[in-house]
């Protein structure tokens, strides 16, 4: 059967056309690329950045990669006489006090007066103006046209030398006209992790009285800078602060702040799952909401950070979805698919023949079943009507090599709606970052390592982090009471536990690195499931270990747990009635299917290869028949990725955002053994 695949290679072309319109718009449209600001953009188009905050209020908390801003010409790009003229609303408002506000600045962001705020928060505002406070805003406040300023902005974000032109600028004014003061001067020299906010709250002083005293830190701080909190700094020090900002190149320093947000507890929600959610600790989470030191309960509103720029993931409901309902086959796609054949290699090995190489070639056998997968999902396409160009190249790949890069220059291929492949991670972020500047899709659809950032970079298998963070997301929904049996040569799990999992509890083992019983039993909880790990590969702990569990259930409730492949769980040794007693739970990238479509894709499947569908085979046909349904919607395939969910025969394809750039599948079953001896996705 492979034989007679590898030597046919068939491919399958689809193809249709389709027509775009255009609409004259009043505003433009801008897509926020990486680096941009509100004011980079602002300057850009000639308008304020008050103007795009005005047409975008989302903008206010920060702008997210690609995300589409409206911006006015910039003959509209000025305020009027009226906008400045501003009138307050007869209604009151409330505002969530973020870092770095001070009473001068809401006042000046909603147009009423200082004095207004303090009449009307008197109570609240005993002890001064607090991050997480609900201040009420006042109407009735009216500014005029002389005295009326515009809500504060970001600062820009500029090169470098243009930092250190404007620090030289501003020391030589302040050396010139320093104020004079009697008071003692005082100053602080900056430390790790510290911020604008914290120092100015440490000392009573506005932000922007800081940055007055100190220019050089308006970009940013730096460890080790010393600053002028109050007093006269010295013209030998100003001086030495002007020749080190001639000399030493500013370095551009990420802003930690970080603004709040109100956000509603949801069903089995954990103080855990909050904090880490927001990139938090518990005890800042329970520092910004005192009523968590009660518990945590649905529907409670907390005080959380809004994660940074660079943090930022789209806020998305995603559907398990069909995607074949909604097909649109108007617009012909292209696809490529560059797998492994390595047919160069074959034709000149004069030692072995066609046939004894397909018998000892593990990782052409793998090529060749993943594709005889992967043309059945192009058969199933084109009974679909899908209008897909579909064409499959030998991207003659090795661990360390690949012809990929000469086959897409070679072919003109940098066009194309998307690519499925090269098979090896290194070889797939080598297309990915050619064709990064494209922003076309490349699918890497075996690789289970964690890929570098690039945006346009689908990693269509979890990686080991997902799986093991997926099951205890699980364990976690159920309000289980996690506890891990880690043999000592598991050194990775151990920290792993330690860095990532804080809250298990790791029973201690013997001085001869055995578990002793009621070691485990002092960390078992009556009123919860008890999920127990189990982290080894020998056969004496596995026994030991499923012994005490399987004693304890007398009197707990109890569920073994796995994070990831144990080949000494197959072993005779190891009793499989001992493993569906307790119900083995354990994260898996595919489940078995027995629904009509998955019968229907393997009686056919071996009617064509007289074969039965190995695990690459069905993977081929999951991820070009996932990837087909992407190409063939109204959307980009990016925006499909965003807003649904899928699952073809055996694989789930549910992506997420990752921080560093690109795309990783999250899409991980959690199974468990039943008493039957069956397999079924715990629920």
């Amino acid at each position: 059967m492979k034989r007679r695949i590898f030597f046919s290679l068939l491919f399958t072309m689809l193809s249709v056309s389709v027509t775009t319109a255009t609409k004259q718009e009043k505003y433009i449209k801008h897509t926020v690329v990486k680096g941009e600001t509100v004011n980079i953009i602002a300057q850009k188009y000639s308008v304020t950045p008050y103007d795009i905050f005005k047409l975008n209020p989302d903008s206010q908390n920060g702008i997210k990669l690609d995300a589409v801003l409206l911006i006015p010409p910039s003959s509209i790009g000025t305020t009027t006489a009226a906008q400045k003229q501003a009138v307050v609303s007869s209604k009151k408002t409330t505002h969530l006090v973020q870092p770095k506000e001070t009473l001068f600045s809401l006042s000046r962001q909603y147009n009423v007066s200082v004095d207004a705020i303090k009449n009307a928060n008197a109570e609240l505002l005993k002890d001064g103006l607090k991050i997480g406070q609900n201040v009420v805003i006042p109407a009735g406040d009216v500014f005029t046209q002389d005295t009326y300023q515009k809500p504060p902005v970001e600062k820009p974000v500029v090169k470098p030398t243009e930092v250190a032109k404007t620090v030289v600028k501003e020391e030589v004014k302040a050396v010139v006209a320093k104020p004079t003061s009697s008071s003692k001067t005082i100053y602080h020299t900056v430390e790790a992790k510290e911020t604008k906010f914290g120092i100015s709250k440490k000392y009573g002083i506005t932000i922007e009285n800081l940055e007055k005293l100190n220019p050089q830190i308006v970009s940013g701080l730096q460890v080790g800078t010393k600053l002028l909190i109050s007093g006269e700094r010295t013209i030998s020090e100003d001086v030495s602060s002007v020749a080190k900002s001639k000399s030493e190149p500013i370095k551009e320093t990420v802003s930690t702040k970080k603004y709040l947000q109100e956000y509603v507890v949801r069903q089995q929600e954990t103080l855990y799952s909050i904090s880490k959610d927001f990139a938090i600790s518990e005890e800042e989470l329970i520092s910004l909401n005192p009523e968590l030191k009660k518990g945590v309960k649905l529907g409670m509103i907390l005080r959380v950070p809004m994660k940074e720029k660079s943090e930022v993931k789209p806020v998305i409901n995603k559907t398990q979805s069909n995607l074949s309902t909604s097909i649109k086959s108007d617009k012909k796609k292209q696809l490529v698919l560059l797998l492994p054949f390595n047919i160069s290699k074959i034709e000149s090995d004069t030692v072995n023949s066609t046939q004894a190489r397909l018998k000892k070639d593990k990782f052409l056998n793998m090529t060749l079943d993943f594709y005889s997968g992967a043309l059945m999902a192009i058969d199933s396409a084109k009974v679909l009507g899908l209008n897909v160009d579909v064409s499959i190249f030998d991207s003659q790949e090795t661990k360390n090599s690949s012809a990929a890069a000469s086959v897409i220059q070679q072919n003109n291929l940098t066009n194309v709606d998307a690519i499925i492949g090269p098979f090896y991670q290194t070889n797939v972020e080598k297309v990915a970052e050619m064709l990064e500047g494209y922003n076309t899709p490349v699918i890497s659809p075996l690789s289970k390592e964690s890929g570098k950032g690039y945006k346009n970079l689908y990693q269509s298998t979890p990686t080991a982090e997902q799986m093991k963070s997926s099951i205890f997301d699980f364990m976690r929904s159920k309000n289980g009471n996690i506890v891990a049996v880690v043999d000592a040569k598991k050194g990775s799990i151990i920290n792993y536990l330690k860095d990532q999992q804080r809250d298990v509890k790791i029973v201690g083992l013997s001085d001869k690195g055995t578990l002793v019983s009621d070691s485990l039993l002092v960390k078992l909880d009556k009123n919860k499931m008890n999920y127990i790990i189990v982290a080894s590969e020998k056969t004496g702990m596995i026994l030991s270990s499923t012994t005490s569990m399987v004693n304890a259930q007398r009197n707990y409730q109890v569920q073994m747990v796995v994070l990831e492949q144990n080949e000494t769980l197959d072993f005779e040794e190891i009793p499989l009635a001992k493993l569906t007693k307790l119900n083995m739970l354990y994260p898996s990238i595919s489940k078995s299917n027995e629904t009509l479509e998955a019968i229907y894709f393997e009686n056919n499947y071996k009617k064509i290869n007289k074969i039965v569908p190995n695990q690459y085979a069905i993977r081929g046909f999951d991820v070009t028949f996932d990837t087909l349904l992407r190409l063939s919607q109204d959307k980009s395939f990016e925006e499909t990725v965003q807003g649904s969910a899928t699952e073809q025969i055996e694989s789930k394809f549910d992506y997420s955002l990752n921080e560093n750039g690109g795309y990783s599948n999250k899409g991980v079953y959690i199974l468990q053994y039943e008493a039957d001896l069956s397999i079924t996705e715990a629920k």
